[in-house]
């Protein structure tokens, strides 16, 4: 029987209904994880059952690859602009080592650092593979490879490291592949194998050539530290090339040394031990014995072509067989490095001086020809021509100081710059190269005389901020206390390398438009894939900007740079040289009074070519690794040789103005600019560039205006009171009038009429002029010559003299003639004055 009110058992039936439904909300989610987790498990599986086909379809078309294969070098093919094949490069020249020879330093040493479950995977390592996962994404970029040394040799042998041929099925087809090698070969086989695959840079493959070549050892004496060095090379043989890049070579193999270490393959003093040995004492001098001359000819060419496809594609043109497409006029290549290798049409003073220069077409950025240094026997050797550090001198001057003043500040090639003594805004002097100042100039003169304290006021005016930003539009990126920023020396240096300097001129030739250099424009890869590269290009400047700035330039060869003038075609360049401090004069034993220089550069560009080069000793401070005055033309010599070469097949043209330009004749020195005045004299006048709409209107009076000269001069003789009535029109304009007699001022006024007392006989010249400050007018000129006559009469015995002007006419002044006077208050009389009866005339203004 029921019991409690009705409302009760309502109330008691709610409470059951609310605590069934919330423990069926309680049990739905429940419901949900579970049905998630279900799927993901199918999704894995499926996803699994996917992968395994894909991988099984993927390998089932994997090319064969026998030993042969893994034994061989796959070579690589250099082809010039032309097309035609320069240089093959492989490892045709390796000794190749046998397991049993394998020291077990670089054994541990390569597993310790490439594959450290290489004994225990069988080709495929899931646990490095998921690792470099982490690494990868943790790293937020590519910092750990997951293959396996048996990978690696697959890859070396068959495949490319393109980033375009690292796709799932090439990584399919490298695992299953792996894995076939690791059934067919023991693991010392296969090490053996890699090892012998290897390049370690300098032309060098395999461990045990890299032995004999590096350390003068067989592979069986090689140290600890040696075994690391070899081990850490081949990831990246270029940057690490123990003699280019020595620094880079020991941080690597300490990476080896600190790995092992931790692996516990070393102890700690072994370690010490090792890290503690430079890397310079470990090698030897590299022999020449398999070197040719084309391997020497396109060494620095051959050199950045493997840094700039290692960057854009992650190949390794020494490892990975590759058809490599270049820029290179081989024709041009072999003259470079004959001209300054062979003393014949450029004369070096010993085989110590070394070079580097660049060539650039203006139109494309492509790099011409490159030579890196001289008399370097051996292949692979140091490269200037792209890794220099050294300042460029005056030819900085356009890039961070006259050509940002032209492009942001709207200068003229005729601003008024004061070569002065000065100095930089901390207080401590600096000079010009002759320790002279010429006073008022123009940007012109300044520029092209490469007067250093013009240059630092101009980089002032414009701000190092907009200089820097100018540079960087050139991919120019200036160091100074590795901060980059420009400082006030910049204006008259920076370091550039010879490339660098090169592509910069280059953009001022090309009317502003900078193509980023470039060596490669189309790499085949083994897999087939192909590759075409082109220039970066951006506008740098204004044409504006640039267009002033070489025409400056054109007035450097044979003018500022002797040695650099060709004739017959239209070129533009400019000089530089760096400087020794004080102490370090006296370091090498010289005064001050010697003239001495670290280092030589010229650039020079005509509207297809940009040249640069540079000379100097790769140790500048040591006694007699100087430059005197007359070596550090040896760069304009270099630029003349090449230039004159390449310009001959080539139509002769002349850079065309701007429209936005307009060449204007001005009164130099003035500021602001002003027009000639009427007597401007010829030397003080220029022809110079302004931006249409910013030239000069206003006329200089600096050496006076013109005005009209006297009207209505008129001389006569009055005989009775003896004197001259001279008379003129007023006056028109500002001015007042100046009368001389015979040189001597007589009146100076605004009057129109002045007597000269003519109590004797002789020639009276009378000039009148107007005078206003420092202009005067053209001078009117009248002579009079008055004569004694004697009458005599029969009734009177004395004599009576009468004083007349000839012919008894007056005198008047007519526009005749030219003479020259000064501008003061004496007048020089004539040395011939006009003879009795001659007519009067005008004499011009000199001023």
């Amino acid at each position: 029987m029921a019991t409690g009110s009705r409302v009760e058992r309502k109330k008691y039936r709610n409470k059951n209904n609310n605590k069934e439904n919330k423990n069926k909300r309680n049990r739905k989610p429940k419901k949900i994880v579970k049905r998630i987790f279900i799927l993901l498990i199918m999704l894995f599986f499926i996803a699994v059952i996917g992968g395994a086909g894909v991988f099984g379809y993927y390998a089932m078309n994997s090319p064969e690859i026998s030993f042969s294969d893994l034994q061989g070098q796959v070579s690589s093919k250099i082809y010039d602009k032309s097309g035609d094949l320069v240089k093959e490069l492989g490892g045709q020249n390796k000794d190749v080592m046998e397991a049993s020879e394998i020291p077990q330093v670089l054994e541990d040493a390569v597993i310790a650092i490439e594959d450290t479950r290489f004994y225990n995977h069988n080709g495929v390592d899931p646990i490095r593979i998921v690792g470099s996962l982490i690494a990868n994404l943790r790293a937020g970029g590519i910092v750990q490879g997951g293959s396996t040394i048996t990978q690696q040799l697959v890859k070396l042998s068959v495949f490319s490291t393109d980033f375009q041929d690292q796709t799932l099925e090439r990584k399919s087809q490298e695992a299953w592949l792996a894995m076939q090698i690791e059934q067919e070969y023991s693991k010392d086989e296969i090490l053996t194998l890699y090892l012998n695959k290897l390049f370690y840079s300098n032309n060098v493959y395999g461990a045990k050539t890299a032995a004999k070549e590096f350390f003068g050892k067989d592979i069986q004496e090689i140290n600890l530290a040696e075994a690391a060095l070899l081990a850490g090379l081949p990831q990246a043989p270029s940057t690490y090339d123990p003699y280019t890049n020595p620094a880079e070579a020991k941080e690597r193999r300490d990476l080896v040394l600190a790995v092992m270490l931790d692996r516990g393959m070393i102890s700690q003093q072994q370690h010490d031990e090792s890290v503690n040995t430079s890397i310079e004492s470990m090698l030897v001098q590299l022999s020449d014995s398999s070197t040719k001359k084309v391997d020497l000819v396109i060494d620095a060419y051959l050199d950045v072509v493997a840094q700039e496809v290692q960057d854009k594609m992650n190949v390794n043109i020494y490892t990975d067989g590759v058809e490599v497409y270049t820029n290179m006029d081989f024709q041009a290549q072999e003259k470079l490095y004959d001209t300054v290798n062979n003393n014949e049409a450029v004369v070096f003073p010993d085989d110590q001086m070394q070079t580097a220069a660049s060539i650039v077409d203006v139109d494309n950025g492509q790099l011409v020809a490159l030579i890196g240094g001289r008399k370097q026997e051996v292949a692979m050797g140091l490269n200037r021509a792209n890794t220099l550090n050294r300042s460029i001198g005056s030819t900085m001057k356009p890039l961070s100081a006259y050509g940002p003043a032209l492009e942001y500040l709207n200068f003229s090639t005729g601003t008024l710059v004061v070569d002065e003594p000065y100095t930089y805004s901390s207080g401590q002097e600096f000079y010009n190269y002759d320790f002279e100042y010429e006073g008022n100039m123009t940007l012109r003169e300044a520029l092209a005389g490469s007067r250093n304290i013009p240059a630092l006021k101009v980089l002032q005016a414009v701000g190092l901020d907009n200089a820097y930003a100018f540079l960087q539009k050139m991919d120019i990126n200036i160091l100074n206390d590795n901060k980059r920023e420009l400082v006030e020396a910049n204006a008259l240096g920076g370091e550039i390398t010879p490339i660098q300097l090169s592509a910069a001129y280059a953009a001022i030739a090309n009317y502003g438009e900078y193509n980023k250099p470039y060596t490669v424009n189309r790499v085949v890869t083994s897999a087939g894939t192909e590759e075409v590269f082109e220039t970066e290009t951006r506008q740098a400047m204004k044409d504006t900007t640039a267009y002033m700035l070489t025409d400056i330039l054109k007035g450097v060869p044979g003018v500022f740079a002797s040695s650099s003038d060709i004739e017959g075609i239209y070129h533009a360049g400019k000089t530089g040289t760096t400087n020794y401090t004080e102490d370090q004069l006296a370091a090498l034993g010289l005064n001050q009074g010697t003239y001495a220089a670290p280092d030589g550069w010229y650039v020079g560009m005509s509207p297809q070519y940009s040249i640069s080069s540079w000379v100097g000793y790769d140790n500048p401070n040591e006694p007699g690794n100087y430059l005197t005055l007359e070596e550090t033309a040896i760069p304009q010599h270099i630029y003349r040789e090449m230039m004159t070469y390449l310009m001959a097949d080539v139509p002769v043209t002349d850079w065309e103005k701007p429209e936005s330009i307009v060449e204007v004749e001005i009164e130099k020195y003035t500021d602001p600019i002003l027009l000639p005045g009427p007597y401007t004299p010829a030397e003080a006048k220029s022809n110079e560039l302004f931006i249409r709409g910013q030239e000069p209107t206003e006329q200089s009076l600096a050496y006076g205006r013109y005005i009209n000269p006297p009207t209505g001069f008129y001389a006569e003789y009055d005989q009775e009171n003896q004197v001259i009535n001279a008379q003129w029109g007023p006056l028109t304009e500002s001015g007042q009038f100046e009368l001389s007699v015979n040189g001597q001022i007589v009146y100076t006024g605004t009057n129109t009429a002045f007597q000269i007392p003519a109590a004797s006989d002789g020639e009276y010249v009378l000039r009148l002029r107007i005078v206003d400050g420092n202009s005067s007018s053209d001078v009117m000129v009248i002579t009079l010559t008055l004569t004694t006559q004697e009458d005599s009469s029969e009734d009177e015995s004395e004599s009576e003299d009468e004083t007349t002007s000839s012919d008894d006419e007056s005198e008047e002044s007519t526009p005749e003639g030219t003479e020259s006077e000064p501008n003061g208050n004496e007048l020089p009389e004539e040395e011939s004055p006009s003879v009795f009866g001659t007519e009067s005339e005008s004499e011009n203004n000199p001023w």
